[in-house]
């Protein structure tokens, strides 16, 4: 790309991106810069936007516009009484989109390792629980992946939720060992949520 420093870094970054690498990334910048005023300069006004205004809920973990505040957490008009865990904002798109479950999302924006919970002051768990008790909820539903580090964070929530006895569910049925919510088809999540199984202290 002619060693234009603005380019060479424009391509380090867009190469961060899920699923772009270097040779991905120069495509791109030169579709941008062949076309300037079309998406160059709306991107960068978007960007700018989206970095202004939208930032993760404190509360939830989804995304939030900074004017308007939480759609997710919002009581005002509707009142749901099941919350779906889930480890990134990722994993709830795929379940809104599938249209299977009603009710609240909480994100915890990762997982616990499974040799170490040193990373759970960076999770969202103490904000479930208080979300739990402040909010008439009957049943938290686990929609982490079937991984080794989420059924780890899988079992930490079900015990940090003792002290509220409310119903603790995991999908099942549907999920394939190593599976990760977002790459999962409708029917797939659908089988999930339908067998999902109280999660117990001693269950696999």
């Amino acid at each position: 790309m002619q060693n234009i420093n603005e380019i060479e870094q424009l391509i380090k970054l867009i190469s961060k991106l899920p699923g772009l690498g270097p040779k991905s990334a120069k495509r791109i910048i030169l579709k941008l810069i062949n076309s300037r005023d079309e998406l160059m300069k709306p991107m960068a006004n978007s960007l700018r936007e989206v970095y202004t205004n939208v930032s993760r809920c404190k509360s939830c973990g989804s995304l939030k516009s900074n004017s308007l505040g939480c759609n997710n957490c919002d009581t005002k008009n509707k009142k749901f009484s099941k919350i779906c865990v889930v480890e990134s904002i990722a994993d709830q798109w795929s379940i809104e989109n599938s249209n299977i479950f009603q009710g609240y999302f909480h994100i915890l924006g990762g997982t616990l390792s499974s040799s170490s919970l040193q990373q759970k002051e960076d999770l969202l768990i103490s904000s479930l629980v208080e979300r739990v008790k402040n909010e008439a909820i009957e049943e938290v539903i686990i929609a982490t992946s079937a991984t080794v580090e989420g059924q780890t964070t899988a079992h930490y929530i079900k015990d940090s939720l003792k002290s509220t006895n409310v119903k603790v569910s995991k999908l099942a049925q549907g999920l394939p060992v190593g599976g990760e919510i977002e790459s999962l088809d409708d029917g797939t999540l659908f089988s999930a949520f339908n067998n999902r199984k109280s999660l117990e202290n001693n269950s696999d």
